[in-house]
Order: C-alpha cells, then structure tokens, then sequence
C-alpha cells in the first residue's frame, strides 16, 4: 500500500489556498484595523478572535452537512469551489474599504470573508482522508500541511516584496496576489482531482475500509472507542492551549525578558517555521514505521524539555534556537499525526463531522488560551509564559496515555521479500 503523492499534493493546492489567507489575515488585518480605522488594542484581539469563534460553530456544521452531500462532484469539492468564489469576491473588497475609510464596508466584507472561508476550510480538510486510505493518511497529512506551509509562505514573500512601507500602505496588489492564488488552486484542484469517481476507485480498491465502515455504521463506536475519541480531542485541546500561548505572546515576552529588540525575536519563530516544514515529510515516514501515537508522545516529550530548557534563560543565547528548531520538529511531529487519528475512529460517511470535532477542540484553546495566559503575564510575570506551555503539554501527555485508539497499523507484508522494499 503506498501513498499516491501526485494526487495528494494536488489535493493539497486547497489548503495551500486557505493558509495563503489566514497569512494574510493575521498579518494584515490588524494594521488596518488600527492605522486607518483607530481601534484600540483590546478592540482589534476581540475582532481577530471572531475567526476562532465562528470556527467552534460552523467548522463542525458545515463538516456534517458535507458528509451528507452528494452531487455530480462529490461532497467536498462544491463547498470549496462556492467557499473560495465568495471569499475572493469579499476579500477584495477590504483593501477598497480601506482606501475610501469605509468602516462598515470593512466589516461587513469582512464578516463574509470569514463565514465563507469557514464554508469550506473542514470541506477542503476532510478530501485529504476521504481519498487516501487510513494506514497512508500520516504521510497525506504531512503533504497538506507542507502544502500549507507554502501558500503561507507564498504570502510573506508577497507582503515582504509588494506592501510600501509606512503608516497607510496600499493592500490593493497584496490581496490581488492572493486572491489570485486561491483562484489557481481552486482551478488546479478542479481540474486534477475528480473526487467522485476518485472515491468509487478507492473504494473498490481497498474493500476492507468499506467493510469496517459497515461494521461501525451498524453497531456505532464502541464504548473503548468513544473513551479514546474524548481524551484525543483533550489532548488536542491541552498542546494547542501551550503552543498558542507561546507563538501569542513570544514577541513580547522576547522583548522583556530577553530584551531583544525591533523584530530580532522572528529569528525564533523562523527557525521554528522551517524546522515544522522540512520535517512535515519525514514525521509521514516515522509516523508510518512507529505508529501515530509513539510519534505524538515523542513530540510532546520533546516540546516540554524544550519549553522547560526555556524558561530557566534570562537573557538571549543561540542555544534557544535549537530548542526553537526541535519546538518545529515536535509540534510537525504532533500535527501529522492528530487528525489522522481522530478521523481513523470515524467511519467513511462521517469524516467532514469528525474533522470539524478536530478543529472545534483546537479553536476553542486558541481562543481561551491568550486570555489566560495574558492574565499571567499581566498580573503575575512575563517568566510565566513558559511554565504555563510545559504544564499544558504534561496535561496532554497524561490525556494521551488513555488513547488506545486511532493509531496507524503497518501493513503487512505477503512475503519475506517485500520486507526489503521501501514504501514511497
């Protein structure tokens, strides 16, 4: 059994186009909101935590409803194709609002901007798993996110090289280039992936998945089954409340603690970023030979040495860069592996339904953990930040132990001498 890559990277181009976005988004938004419409600090985090919010809400909705859609292209492809459509044609609107100081244009395309990226942000996520057999969909994770990794930075290099300096810049060309982008991927995922047709191969090639989706859709999940689900989305919950509280307030606490100035703390997170994505194919391989929850647990251990390592540095030293590169290894080596595992326990009909259960776990920490984290910072000490990451992740730890479920089983081999072929 081996992974078809072509297909995946190609069923990747509709994530890459969602992350182009989200780059954009977190980086953009917030200047504008401040610089052309004057909203205060508290103002702005409450309007880019809307995304999340909405997340919590719509992400598992509209994964449901996919599941129960059957057209002429297959129940994720329409929600994509509307999704992008619509988020492109709001989307430019904002750069427009932004010129002419046009608030309530600004809010209202930016409203429908976010409801539409959510239409089909679980859609896009779930074809990954629809079409790729359960013992390959580490290594198809991997793909995505590095698929991911690329429309993120596809959109950097954008906002590097076309956005003028200054107080007011012009986001005309900025969000042309990506719109553009999403528009491409849209068309290549289009014209490439076939999903209909793709799903009646796949499932006349590997009849077993069918089978135990039968077996799961007459008799339900298991009481074992559920028990591991519960404690997987905890566990989700629980490394994502860490790490966002880190990437969060990273910038300032690099500034009063270790007293760096200007941006030299984005050298961390560079580090970080380029660790994650050179490691995203060979977690698929590690994840494939070890099994998904080995290599979660390894992930953790690693984040909280390093996490711990940290914190005990007062002032900047190169060595917090290799922490900062082993942080990206681990936390590609934990996000690999998490969705796999949790779709694994789905059946073939309800995947869209699990993987909003996926992101309403992980959106619902990003969500609380800046607030609590940010109240330790306020009123305790910025020397909390790392502390606060290592308990949440030894609190994921102990949650993943009661997993038992969800993990990737190596195919057997037929004979003695197809030990001696490396799967690709």
């Amino acid at each position: 059994m081996k992974l078809n890559y072509k297909r995946t990277i190609f069923i990747g181009f509709a994530f890459l186009s969602i992350c182009s976005f989200w780059q954009m988004y977190d980086n953009i938004i917030p200047l504008i909101l401040q610089n052309t419409f004057g909203l205060k600090e508290t103002v702005v985090g409450f309007v880019m935590s809307i995304d999340n919010i909405l997340a919590v809400f719509l992400l598992p909705l509209i994964g449901g409803i996919s599941d129960r859609v059957d057209t002429r292209l297959g129940k994720r492809t329409p929600f994509i194709i509307v999704g992008t459509i619509v988020s492109v044609v709001f989307m430019l609107l904002l750069p427009f609002a932004d010129s002419a100081e046009i608030f309530w244009l600004f809010v209202l395309a930016l409203g429908v901007t976010l409801f539409s990226m959510a239409m089909y942000r679980t859609p896009a996520v779930a074809l990954m798993p629809d079409l790729t057999p359960r013992p390959l969909r580490s290594k198809g994770n991997a793909i995505i996110n590095l698929m991911g990794a690329l429309g993120a930075i596809y959109t950097l290099i954008l906002i590097k090289t076309i956005v003028d300096p200054g107080d007011r810049p012009n986001y005309f060309p900025l969000f042309i280039g990506i719109a553009g982008i999403m528009i491409i991927a849209v068309i290549i995922l289009i014209f490439t992936i076939h999903e209909k047709s793709l799903a009646k191969t796949i499932a006349e090639e590997y009849p077993e998945e069918a089978k135990e989706d039968a077996k799961i859709e007459e008799e339900g999940l298991s009481p074992d089954v559920k028990k591991s689900l519960m404690f997987i989305l905890i566990s989700i919950s629980l490394w994502f409340m860490a790490y966002n509280a880190v990437t969060t307030a990273f910038s300032r606490y690099a500034t009063k603690v270790w007293g760096l100035g200007g941006g030299a703390y984005a050298g961390c997170l560079m580090v970080a970023t380029v660790a994650a994505v050179l490691s995203y194919i060979p977690i698929g391989f590690i994840s494939e030979k070890l099994g998904r929850k080995k290599t979660i647990m390894g992930g953790v251990v690693i984040m909280i040495i390093c996490y711990l390592s940290a914190s005990f540095f007062s002032n900047f030293n190169f060595v917090i860069n290799v922490f900062f590169a082993f942080i990206g290894f681990s936390w590609a080596a934990i996000n690999v592996n998490s969705l796999p595992m949790v779709v694994e326990m789905s059946k073939g009909s309800d995947i869209g339904k699990y993987t909003g259960l996926y992101y309403t776990f992980s959106m619902s920490a990003q969500i609380v953990t800046p607030i609590l984290s940010g109240f330790l910072l306020q009123h305790v000490s910025y020397k909390t930040l790392f502390p606060y990451a290592v308990f949440f992740m030894l609190l994921a730890f102990i949650s993943m132990i009661q997993v038992k479920h969800g993990d990737s089983k190596p195919t057997k081999k037929k004979s003695v001498i197809e030990h001696f072929d490396v799967d690709d």
